[in-house]
């Protein structure tokens, strides 16, 4: 039994967001990323995901809920008239309240024990493939499982308690990057990874080959399973990045039908190999990433790591690549040079440009260095990675302030 109390805090919420979703601004905004998706931009866009900060912005204490799951809607609903008013990017918000499958997947047949740090900290790892010829036999498929009818009482509960105002919907995901690389790292250490495609290239390659087919195993079964939704408008694709296209689903696809792996965006990263040299990578990596991203209609690639010295590799085998990641450590010019209005431009900022200090000159020299490079291209400018802004959320706000101000009047140069 919902309490009084909490149905009449979500509904004003709800009814906040709702307003919030048909602002005016918000058909104009949808245009924008439209047009950069389809690699016709307007002017570059600028993002801000404050991921680990948000416990700064916006705090758990703050909520006013009692029940623990409506808490945690409250926090989903709070979120985005937060980012309303304080964030102010180019994102958009839809009038709905997603919500996802419950979905349960298994392990792969090992433990790996975590020792954690405090404060969301560092953190380390007993890996469990001691001798890897020895023990991959150990590892087995994900047992993957779907229950509907919690899943059904979500949405009938979210109906119930503000559907009037903000319709409830399926729209969510189940996995974030094609990568395999990092889970390798867990089964047997960032060290041990290093000195793999030099000790045991075979083993190397046998245990990439298992995580791509259970990765394979994985996305196949959601898609058999109808549990794939849209991520066709302000769902968040990549490693960053808003996915708004009309290029999805596939033009074959009519309402009724489950959407397929070939109707949505893919992705797919390999930041634990960034020192690797563009041929170990080309071995080892991308052959096995390649045939999970051909599955996929739209397809991003790149996180943390700098791959000016991949991006050739990746244009020659990864199929209808869209967004690349541009990394605080890339060579903006090598990829600006190389993308050449052929991919989105993402472009991530150093986050310790509002995490650890705040410079305003140093913000502008960022953000002008890259206009300079990469203005002319399809780009966006995305803050994320924020673990902290030292109890100081106005930096983020200011942050987006300078990016838009910097991007618009880069914008209204090349115009004139």
């Amino acid at each position: 039994m919902v309490s009084a109390h909490d149905r009449k805090v979500l509904r004003s919420l709800a009814r906040r967001v709702r307003e919030i979703a048909e602002h005016p601004e918000m058909p104009v905004r949808k245009k924008r990323w439209y047009a950069l998706n389809a690699l016709k931009p307007e002017r570059p866009l600028v993002l801000c995901f404050p991921e680990g900060a948000w416990g700064e912005l916006l705090p758990s204490s703050q909520m006013q809920c009692t029940d623990e799951k409506l808490r945690h809607w409250e926090w989903t609903l709070r979120s985005k008239v937060y980012w309303w008013k304080h964030i102010r990017d180019d994102n958009a918000i839809e009038p709905f309240f997603d919500l996802n499958w419950h979905v349960k997947a298994g392990d792969f047949g090992v433990k790996v024990p975590f020792t954690h740090g405090e404060n969301r900290g560092s953190y380390t790892w007993d890996p469990p493939l001691k001798d890897l010829d020895r023990d991959i036999g150990k590892l087995h498929f994900r047992e993957l499982s779907v229950h509907r009818a919690a899943t059904q009482r979500d949405l009938d509960l979210a109906a119930d308690l503000f559907g009037d105002i903000l319709p409830p919907r399926l729209r969510g995901g189940f996995w974030w990057s094609m990568g395999l690389t990092g889970q390798v790292i867990w089964f047997v250490g960032l060290e041990q990874l290093m000195l793999l495609p030099y000790d045991n290239p075979k083993g190397l390659h046998r245990l990439m080959a298992w995580l791509r087919d259970e990765m394979l195993n994985l996305i196949l079964w959601h898609e058999r399973e109808g549990l794939l939704t849209h991520k066709n408008e302000c769902d968040y694709v990549g490693s960053g990045g808003v996915a708004y296209t009309d290029e999805l689903p596939q033009n074959d696809w009519k309402p009724g039908m489950n959407v397929r792996l070939q109707d949505i965006w893919g992705f797919a990263e390999s930041q634990e190999t960034v020192n690797w040299s563009p041929a170990m990578f080309a071995e080892f990596v991308l052959p096995y990433q390649v045939p999970l991203l051909k599955k996929f209609g739209l397809n991003c690639y790149g996180c943390c790591e700098g791959v000016h010295l991949r991006i050739d590799g990746l244009f020659r085998h990864v199929p209808r690549l869209r967004r690349v990641s541009v990394a605080p450590w890339a060579d903006q010019a090598v990829m600006a040079a190389k993308l050449d209005g052929k991919c989105v431009f993402s472009r991530k900022p150093n986050p310790a440009l509002v995490c650890v200090s705040f410079d305003e000159d140093v913000v502008r020299k960022d953000l002008r260095d890259t206009l300079r490079l990469a203005g002319h291209l399809p780009l966006e400018l995305i803050m994320k990675d924020t673990h902290t802004v030292e109890n100081k959320p106005k930096r983020m706000t200011r942050w987006v302030q300078i990016a838009l101000e910097e991007a618009q009047e880069f914008a209204a140069g090349r115009r004139q």
